[in-house]
């Protein structure tokens, strides 16, 4: 337990982390501001010194996991003629699913304040699943512009079927459900070794 006014360095990825943890292992409704405070290690008023409240809190957390996934799938663009397409394909989409982002967006959804705040920020350009199905048809137009995709194949609907999937999973997924990441796996093959 870090000790009072003493600073804790990268307050929001330790906070971050250890909601996911929470998340994980106990579902999304065991998290509170509280499970997340006790899981970090930190004081119990740490959140509330850096978030305005608890909704504010699970709107930063999913916005800043949807941009780190939209810098994977920005970084697709270098791997083209590398690897297989499928595989690159996926390692951008399965990050959708790590550290428990199934049970995360259903609980944003179901807190209306946070919810409000995503919608808001995606709106003034932060970056989401429109940032990675851009990402993913860039990609895609270069692999087909080299030969690795077929030129039937179009970028822009495949883009918008295997991001529009992950979302859909996304949404309708929650521990203890079967796992998401072997449909999307099959569903990136068949799109794009059609």
């Amino acid at each position: 337990m870090s000790p009072r006014g003493v600073a804790t360095p990268d307050v929001r990825e330790r906070l971050f982390a250890a909601a996911e943890r929470v998340v994980e292992r106990d579902g999304p409704g065991a998290l509170t501001s509280r499970s997340v405070t006790v899981e970090a290690g930190c004081a119990k008023g740490l959140l509330h010194a850096h978030f305005a409240g608890f909704d504010e809190f699970v709107a930063e957390l999913c916005l800043d996991r949807f941009a780190r996934t939209a810098v994977k799938a920005q970084a697709l663009s270098g791997l083209a003629g590398q690897g297989t397409v499928a595989r690159n394909l996926d390692a951008v989409v399965l990050a959708l699913f790590d550290s428990g982002g199934p049970a995360l967006s259903g609980l944003a959804l179901s807190r209306t304040a946070a919810a409000q705040r995503i919608r808001s920020a995606m709106e003034g350009g932060a970056p989401g699943f429109t940032a990675i199905q851009m990402a993913v048809t860039g990609y895609l137009e270069e692999e087909r512009r080299l030969g690795r995709v077929a030129e039937t194949i179009s970028p822009d609907t495949v883009a918008l079927a295997i991001v529009g999937t992950a979302h859909h999973l996304l949404m309708t997924s929650w521990p203890g459900t079967p796992d998401p990441r072997p449909v999307m796996t099959r569903l990136v093959a068949a799109l794009v070794e059609a």
